[in-house]
């Protein structure tokens, strides 16, 4: 037996997940041996971590139904940012990630999926799609079903549902069948995304009565998918999300986490001889201390987000990801969200780098004080074309009208009835336009840059400064992955040795990263 007393090579065996690390005391001094200590050699074992790969953290489920190797996901970013090209380089390493459909019309999302169905579905690698509640553009979230089942799209990504509807109880139930063995197959996964257990438990359960009565009259599903319905939860895995990014109630993972499991198994016991609904944790994972919190806690997987920007596959600007790879923890603020503007609902954005939180505040204190555009003092109506909008009102409002004049006539009509309602959809234009110009780097638009963002991104450039992650350009996706999932499980192992009453010297307890490559140097010609 070999005992290394030096932190680098307790370092070393910390690191070897594949190993036992036993601390022991020889001689009067501590150190660290993957050998246990020959009986009467005078060698005291003080604690004992045994081999803990990055690859058995979690749910043996997840890895098992997904087709991953590790119970990690990457979770959908809106408006094409969590990219074809960034799911396809996950899907290739073994990771599961969702493509960011929210926002995307059928003509980007069409091509997008059919490029996934194509070079992964039909190898058989893991991929989602997002499929976000769209109470106010029902029509997205019915052509985004029509397209995932056109794709053979196996799994979903549902979030921001405040209520089960057709279209999503319509792809969960479309793929229940009887398998070989006489039980339930669900070829439609869903991975609901809940910020709470009230929208927990609307997946927890079957798919409502109702719903199922509608489809059926219909003949959406045949009547032995309605019989089996009963029998299977609306969801296979439902992540908790917790201070994240973009649509956020801000609740803290140690309070939301445990909630939903004490629900999950109490909804178990009333539907006895299901399978249990496996829960996940997002939010605030930027970092391995995090991501092995997060499992500690009882998570079954890990989801990330806001890390993901940042990423060289991600579908957003250089400039914008320079912007994130800047940002502390403290940086991210508060501001008016574009699809629930006027019930004042509030996504997380960047903070630093960008005035658009002020601003959106300032379109939405005007909607709550006026009536109509017209009602508008003068003086804040040219604020908002000179300063603001940059452009006249009216031009504006014919853009606006354009756009819902193809993709949603429903609510021109409305709007062209309604001022307030006709206000509402000039101001969601900025709103919306803000994402797009992050998106494309729109430089002399920089100040509105609308750039989704929880604390996570500047914890991980915390953890990740000097390192090899800590330049965006150099940053796989999945090199972020397996370097959260080794460090959760390297920390999950100094985490038990801490448990036992050691205390490590804090050179050896933090997982490394490998370092920045030096800088390149021409020489003199």
């Amino acid at each position: 037996m070999t005992v290394r007393h030096d932190p680098d090579g307790v370092y070393a065996l910390l690191a070897a997940a594949d190993r036992p690390c036993h601390i022991v005391r020889a001689g009067g001094r501590v150190g660290a041996a993957d050998r246990l200590p020959v009986p009467g050699d005078g060698t005291e074992v003080l604690a004992s971590a045994g081999p803990l790969p990055p690859e058995t953290l979690g749910s043996a489920g997840f890895r098992r139904d997904h087709g991953v190797r590790h119970a990690y996901m990457a979770g959908a970013m809106a408006g094409g940012i969590a990219s074809a090209d960034f799911v396809a380089a996950l899907a290739r390493d073994g990771w599961l990630a969702a493509f960011g459909s929210a926002g995307l019309p059928a003509a980007r999302l069409a091509p997008a999926l059919d490029r996934l169905r194509r070079e992964l579905g039909a190898r058989g690698l893991p991929f989602a799609c997002n499929l976000i509640h769209s109470p106010m553009a029902p029509a997205m979230e019915r052509d985004c079903v029509d397209l995932c089942l056109r794709n053979g799209v196996r799994c979903v990504e549902a979030s921001a549902f405040v209520q089960l509807t057709p279209d999503l109880v319509r792809y969960r139930l479309t793929g229940l069948g009887t398998g070989p063995d006489g039980g339930v197959r669900a070829a439609h996964r869903v991975v609901a995304k809940v910020s709470r257990p009230e929208t927990a438990g609307m997946f927890l359960r079957p798919a409502p009565a109702p719903l199922v009565g509608e489809l059926l009259a219909a003949g959406t599903i045949t009547a032995e998918q309605a019989r089996l319905a009963r029998t299977v939860p609306m969801a296979d895995d439902v992540t908790v999300e917790a201070d994240s990014g973009g649509h956020t109630d801000r609740r803290p993972l140690a309070v939301a986490l445990p909630d939903v499991l004490r629900l999950r198994d109490r909804v178990a016991r009333e539907l006895p001889g299901g399978r249990p609904v496996r829960v996940g944790a997002a939010g605030g994972i930027g970092t391995p201390e995090a991501a092995m919190a997060a499992f500690a806690l009882g998570a079954d997987y890990v989801v990330t987000g806001s890390v993901n920007q940042a990423t060289a596959e991600a579908g957003t600007s250089a400039e914008a990801k320079a912007l994130l790879a800047e940002a502390g923890p403290s940086d991210c603020v508060m501001a008016p969200s574009a699809d629930l503007f006027e019930q004042g609902v509030q996504v997380q954005v960047l903070g630093r780098g960008t005035l658009f939180a002020g601003r959106a505040a300032r379109l939405l204190r005007l909607y709550h004080d006026h009536a109509s555009l017209t009602d508008i003092p003068p003086a804040e109506r040219r604020h908002l074309e000179e300063r603001l909008l940059r452009r006249p009102l009216d031009e504006v409002w014919r853009d606006t009208a354009a756009y819902l004049r193809e993709h949603d006539p429903a609510r021109l009509r409305r709007a062209e009835e309604d001022p307030k309602y006709r206000m509402a959809a000039v101001f969601r234009w900025y709103l919306a336009m803000g994402s797009r110009w992050a998106v494309t780097g729109e430089t002399a638009r920089r100040a509105d840059w609308q750039i989704w963002c929880g604390p996570a991104m500047g914890a991980f450039n915390a953890w990740t400064a000097g390192s090899a992650l800590a330049d965006p350009a150099r940053r796989s996706a999945a090199a972020v992955a397996t370097h959260l999932m080794r460090g959760a499980a390297f920390h999950a192992r100094v985490c038990q040795l801490r448990l036992a009453g050691v205390r490590l010297p804090a050179a050896c307890a933090r997982y490394r990263l490998p370092p920045a490559p030096p800088p390149t140097t021409r020489g003199v010609q």
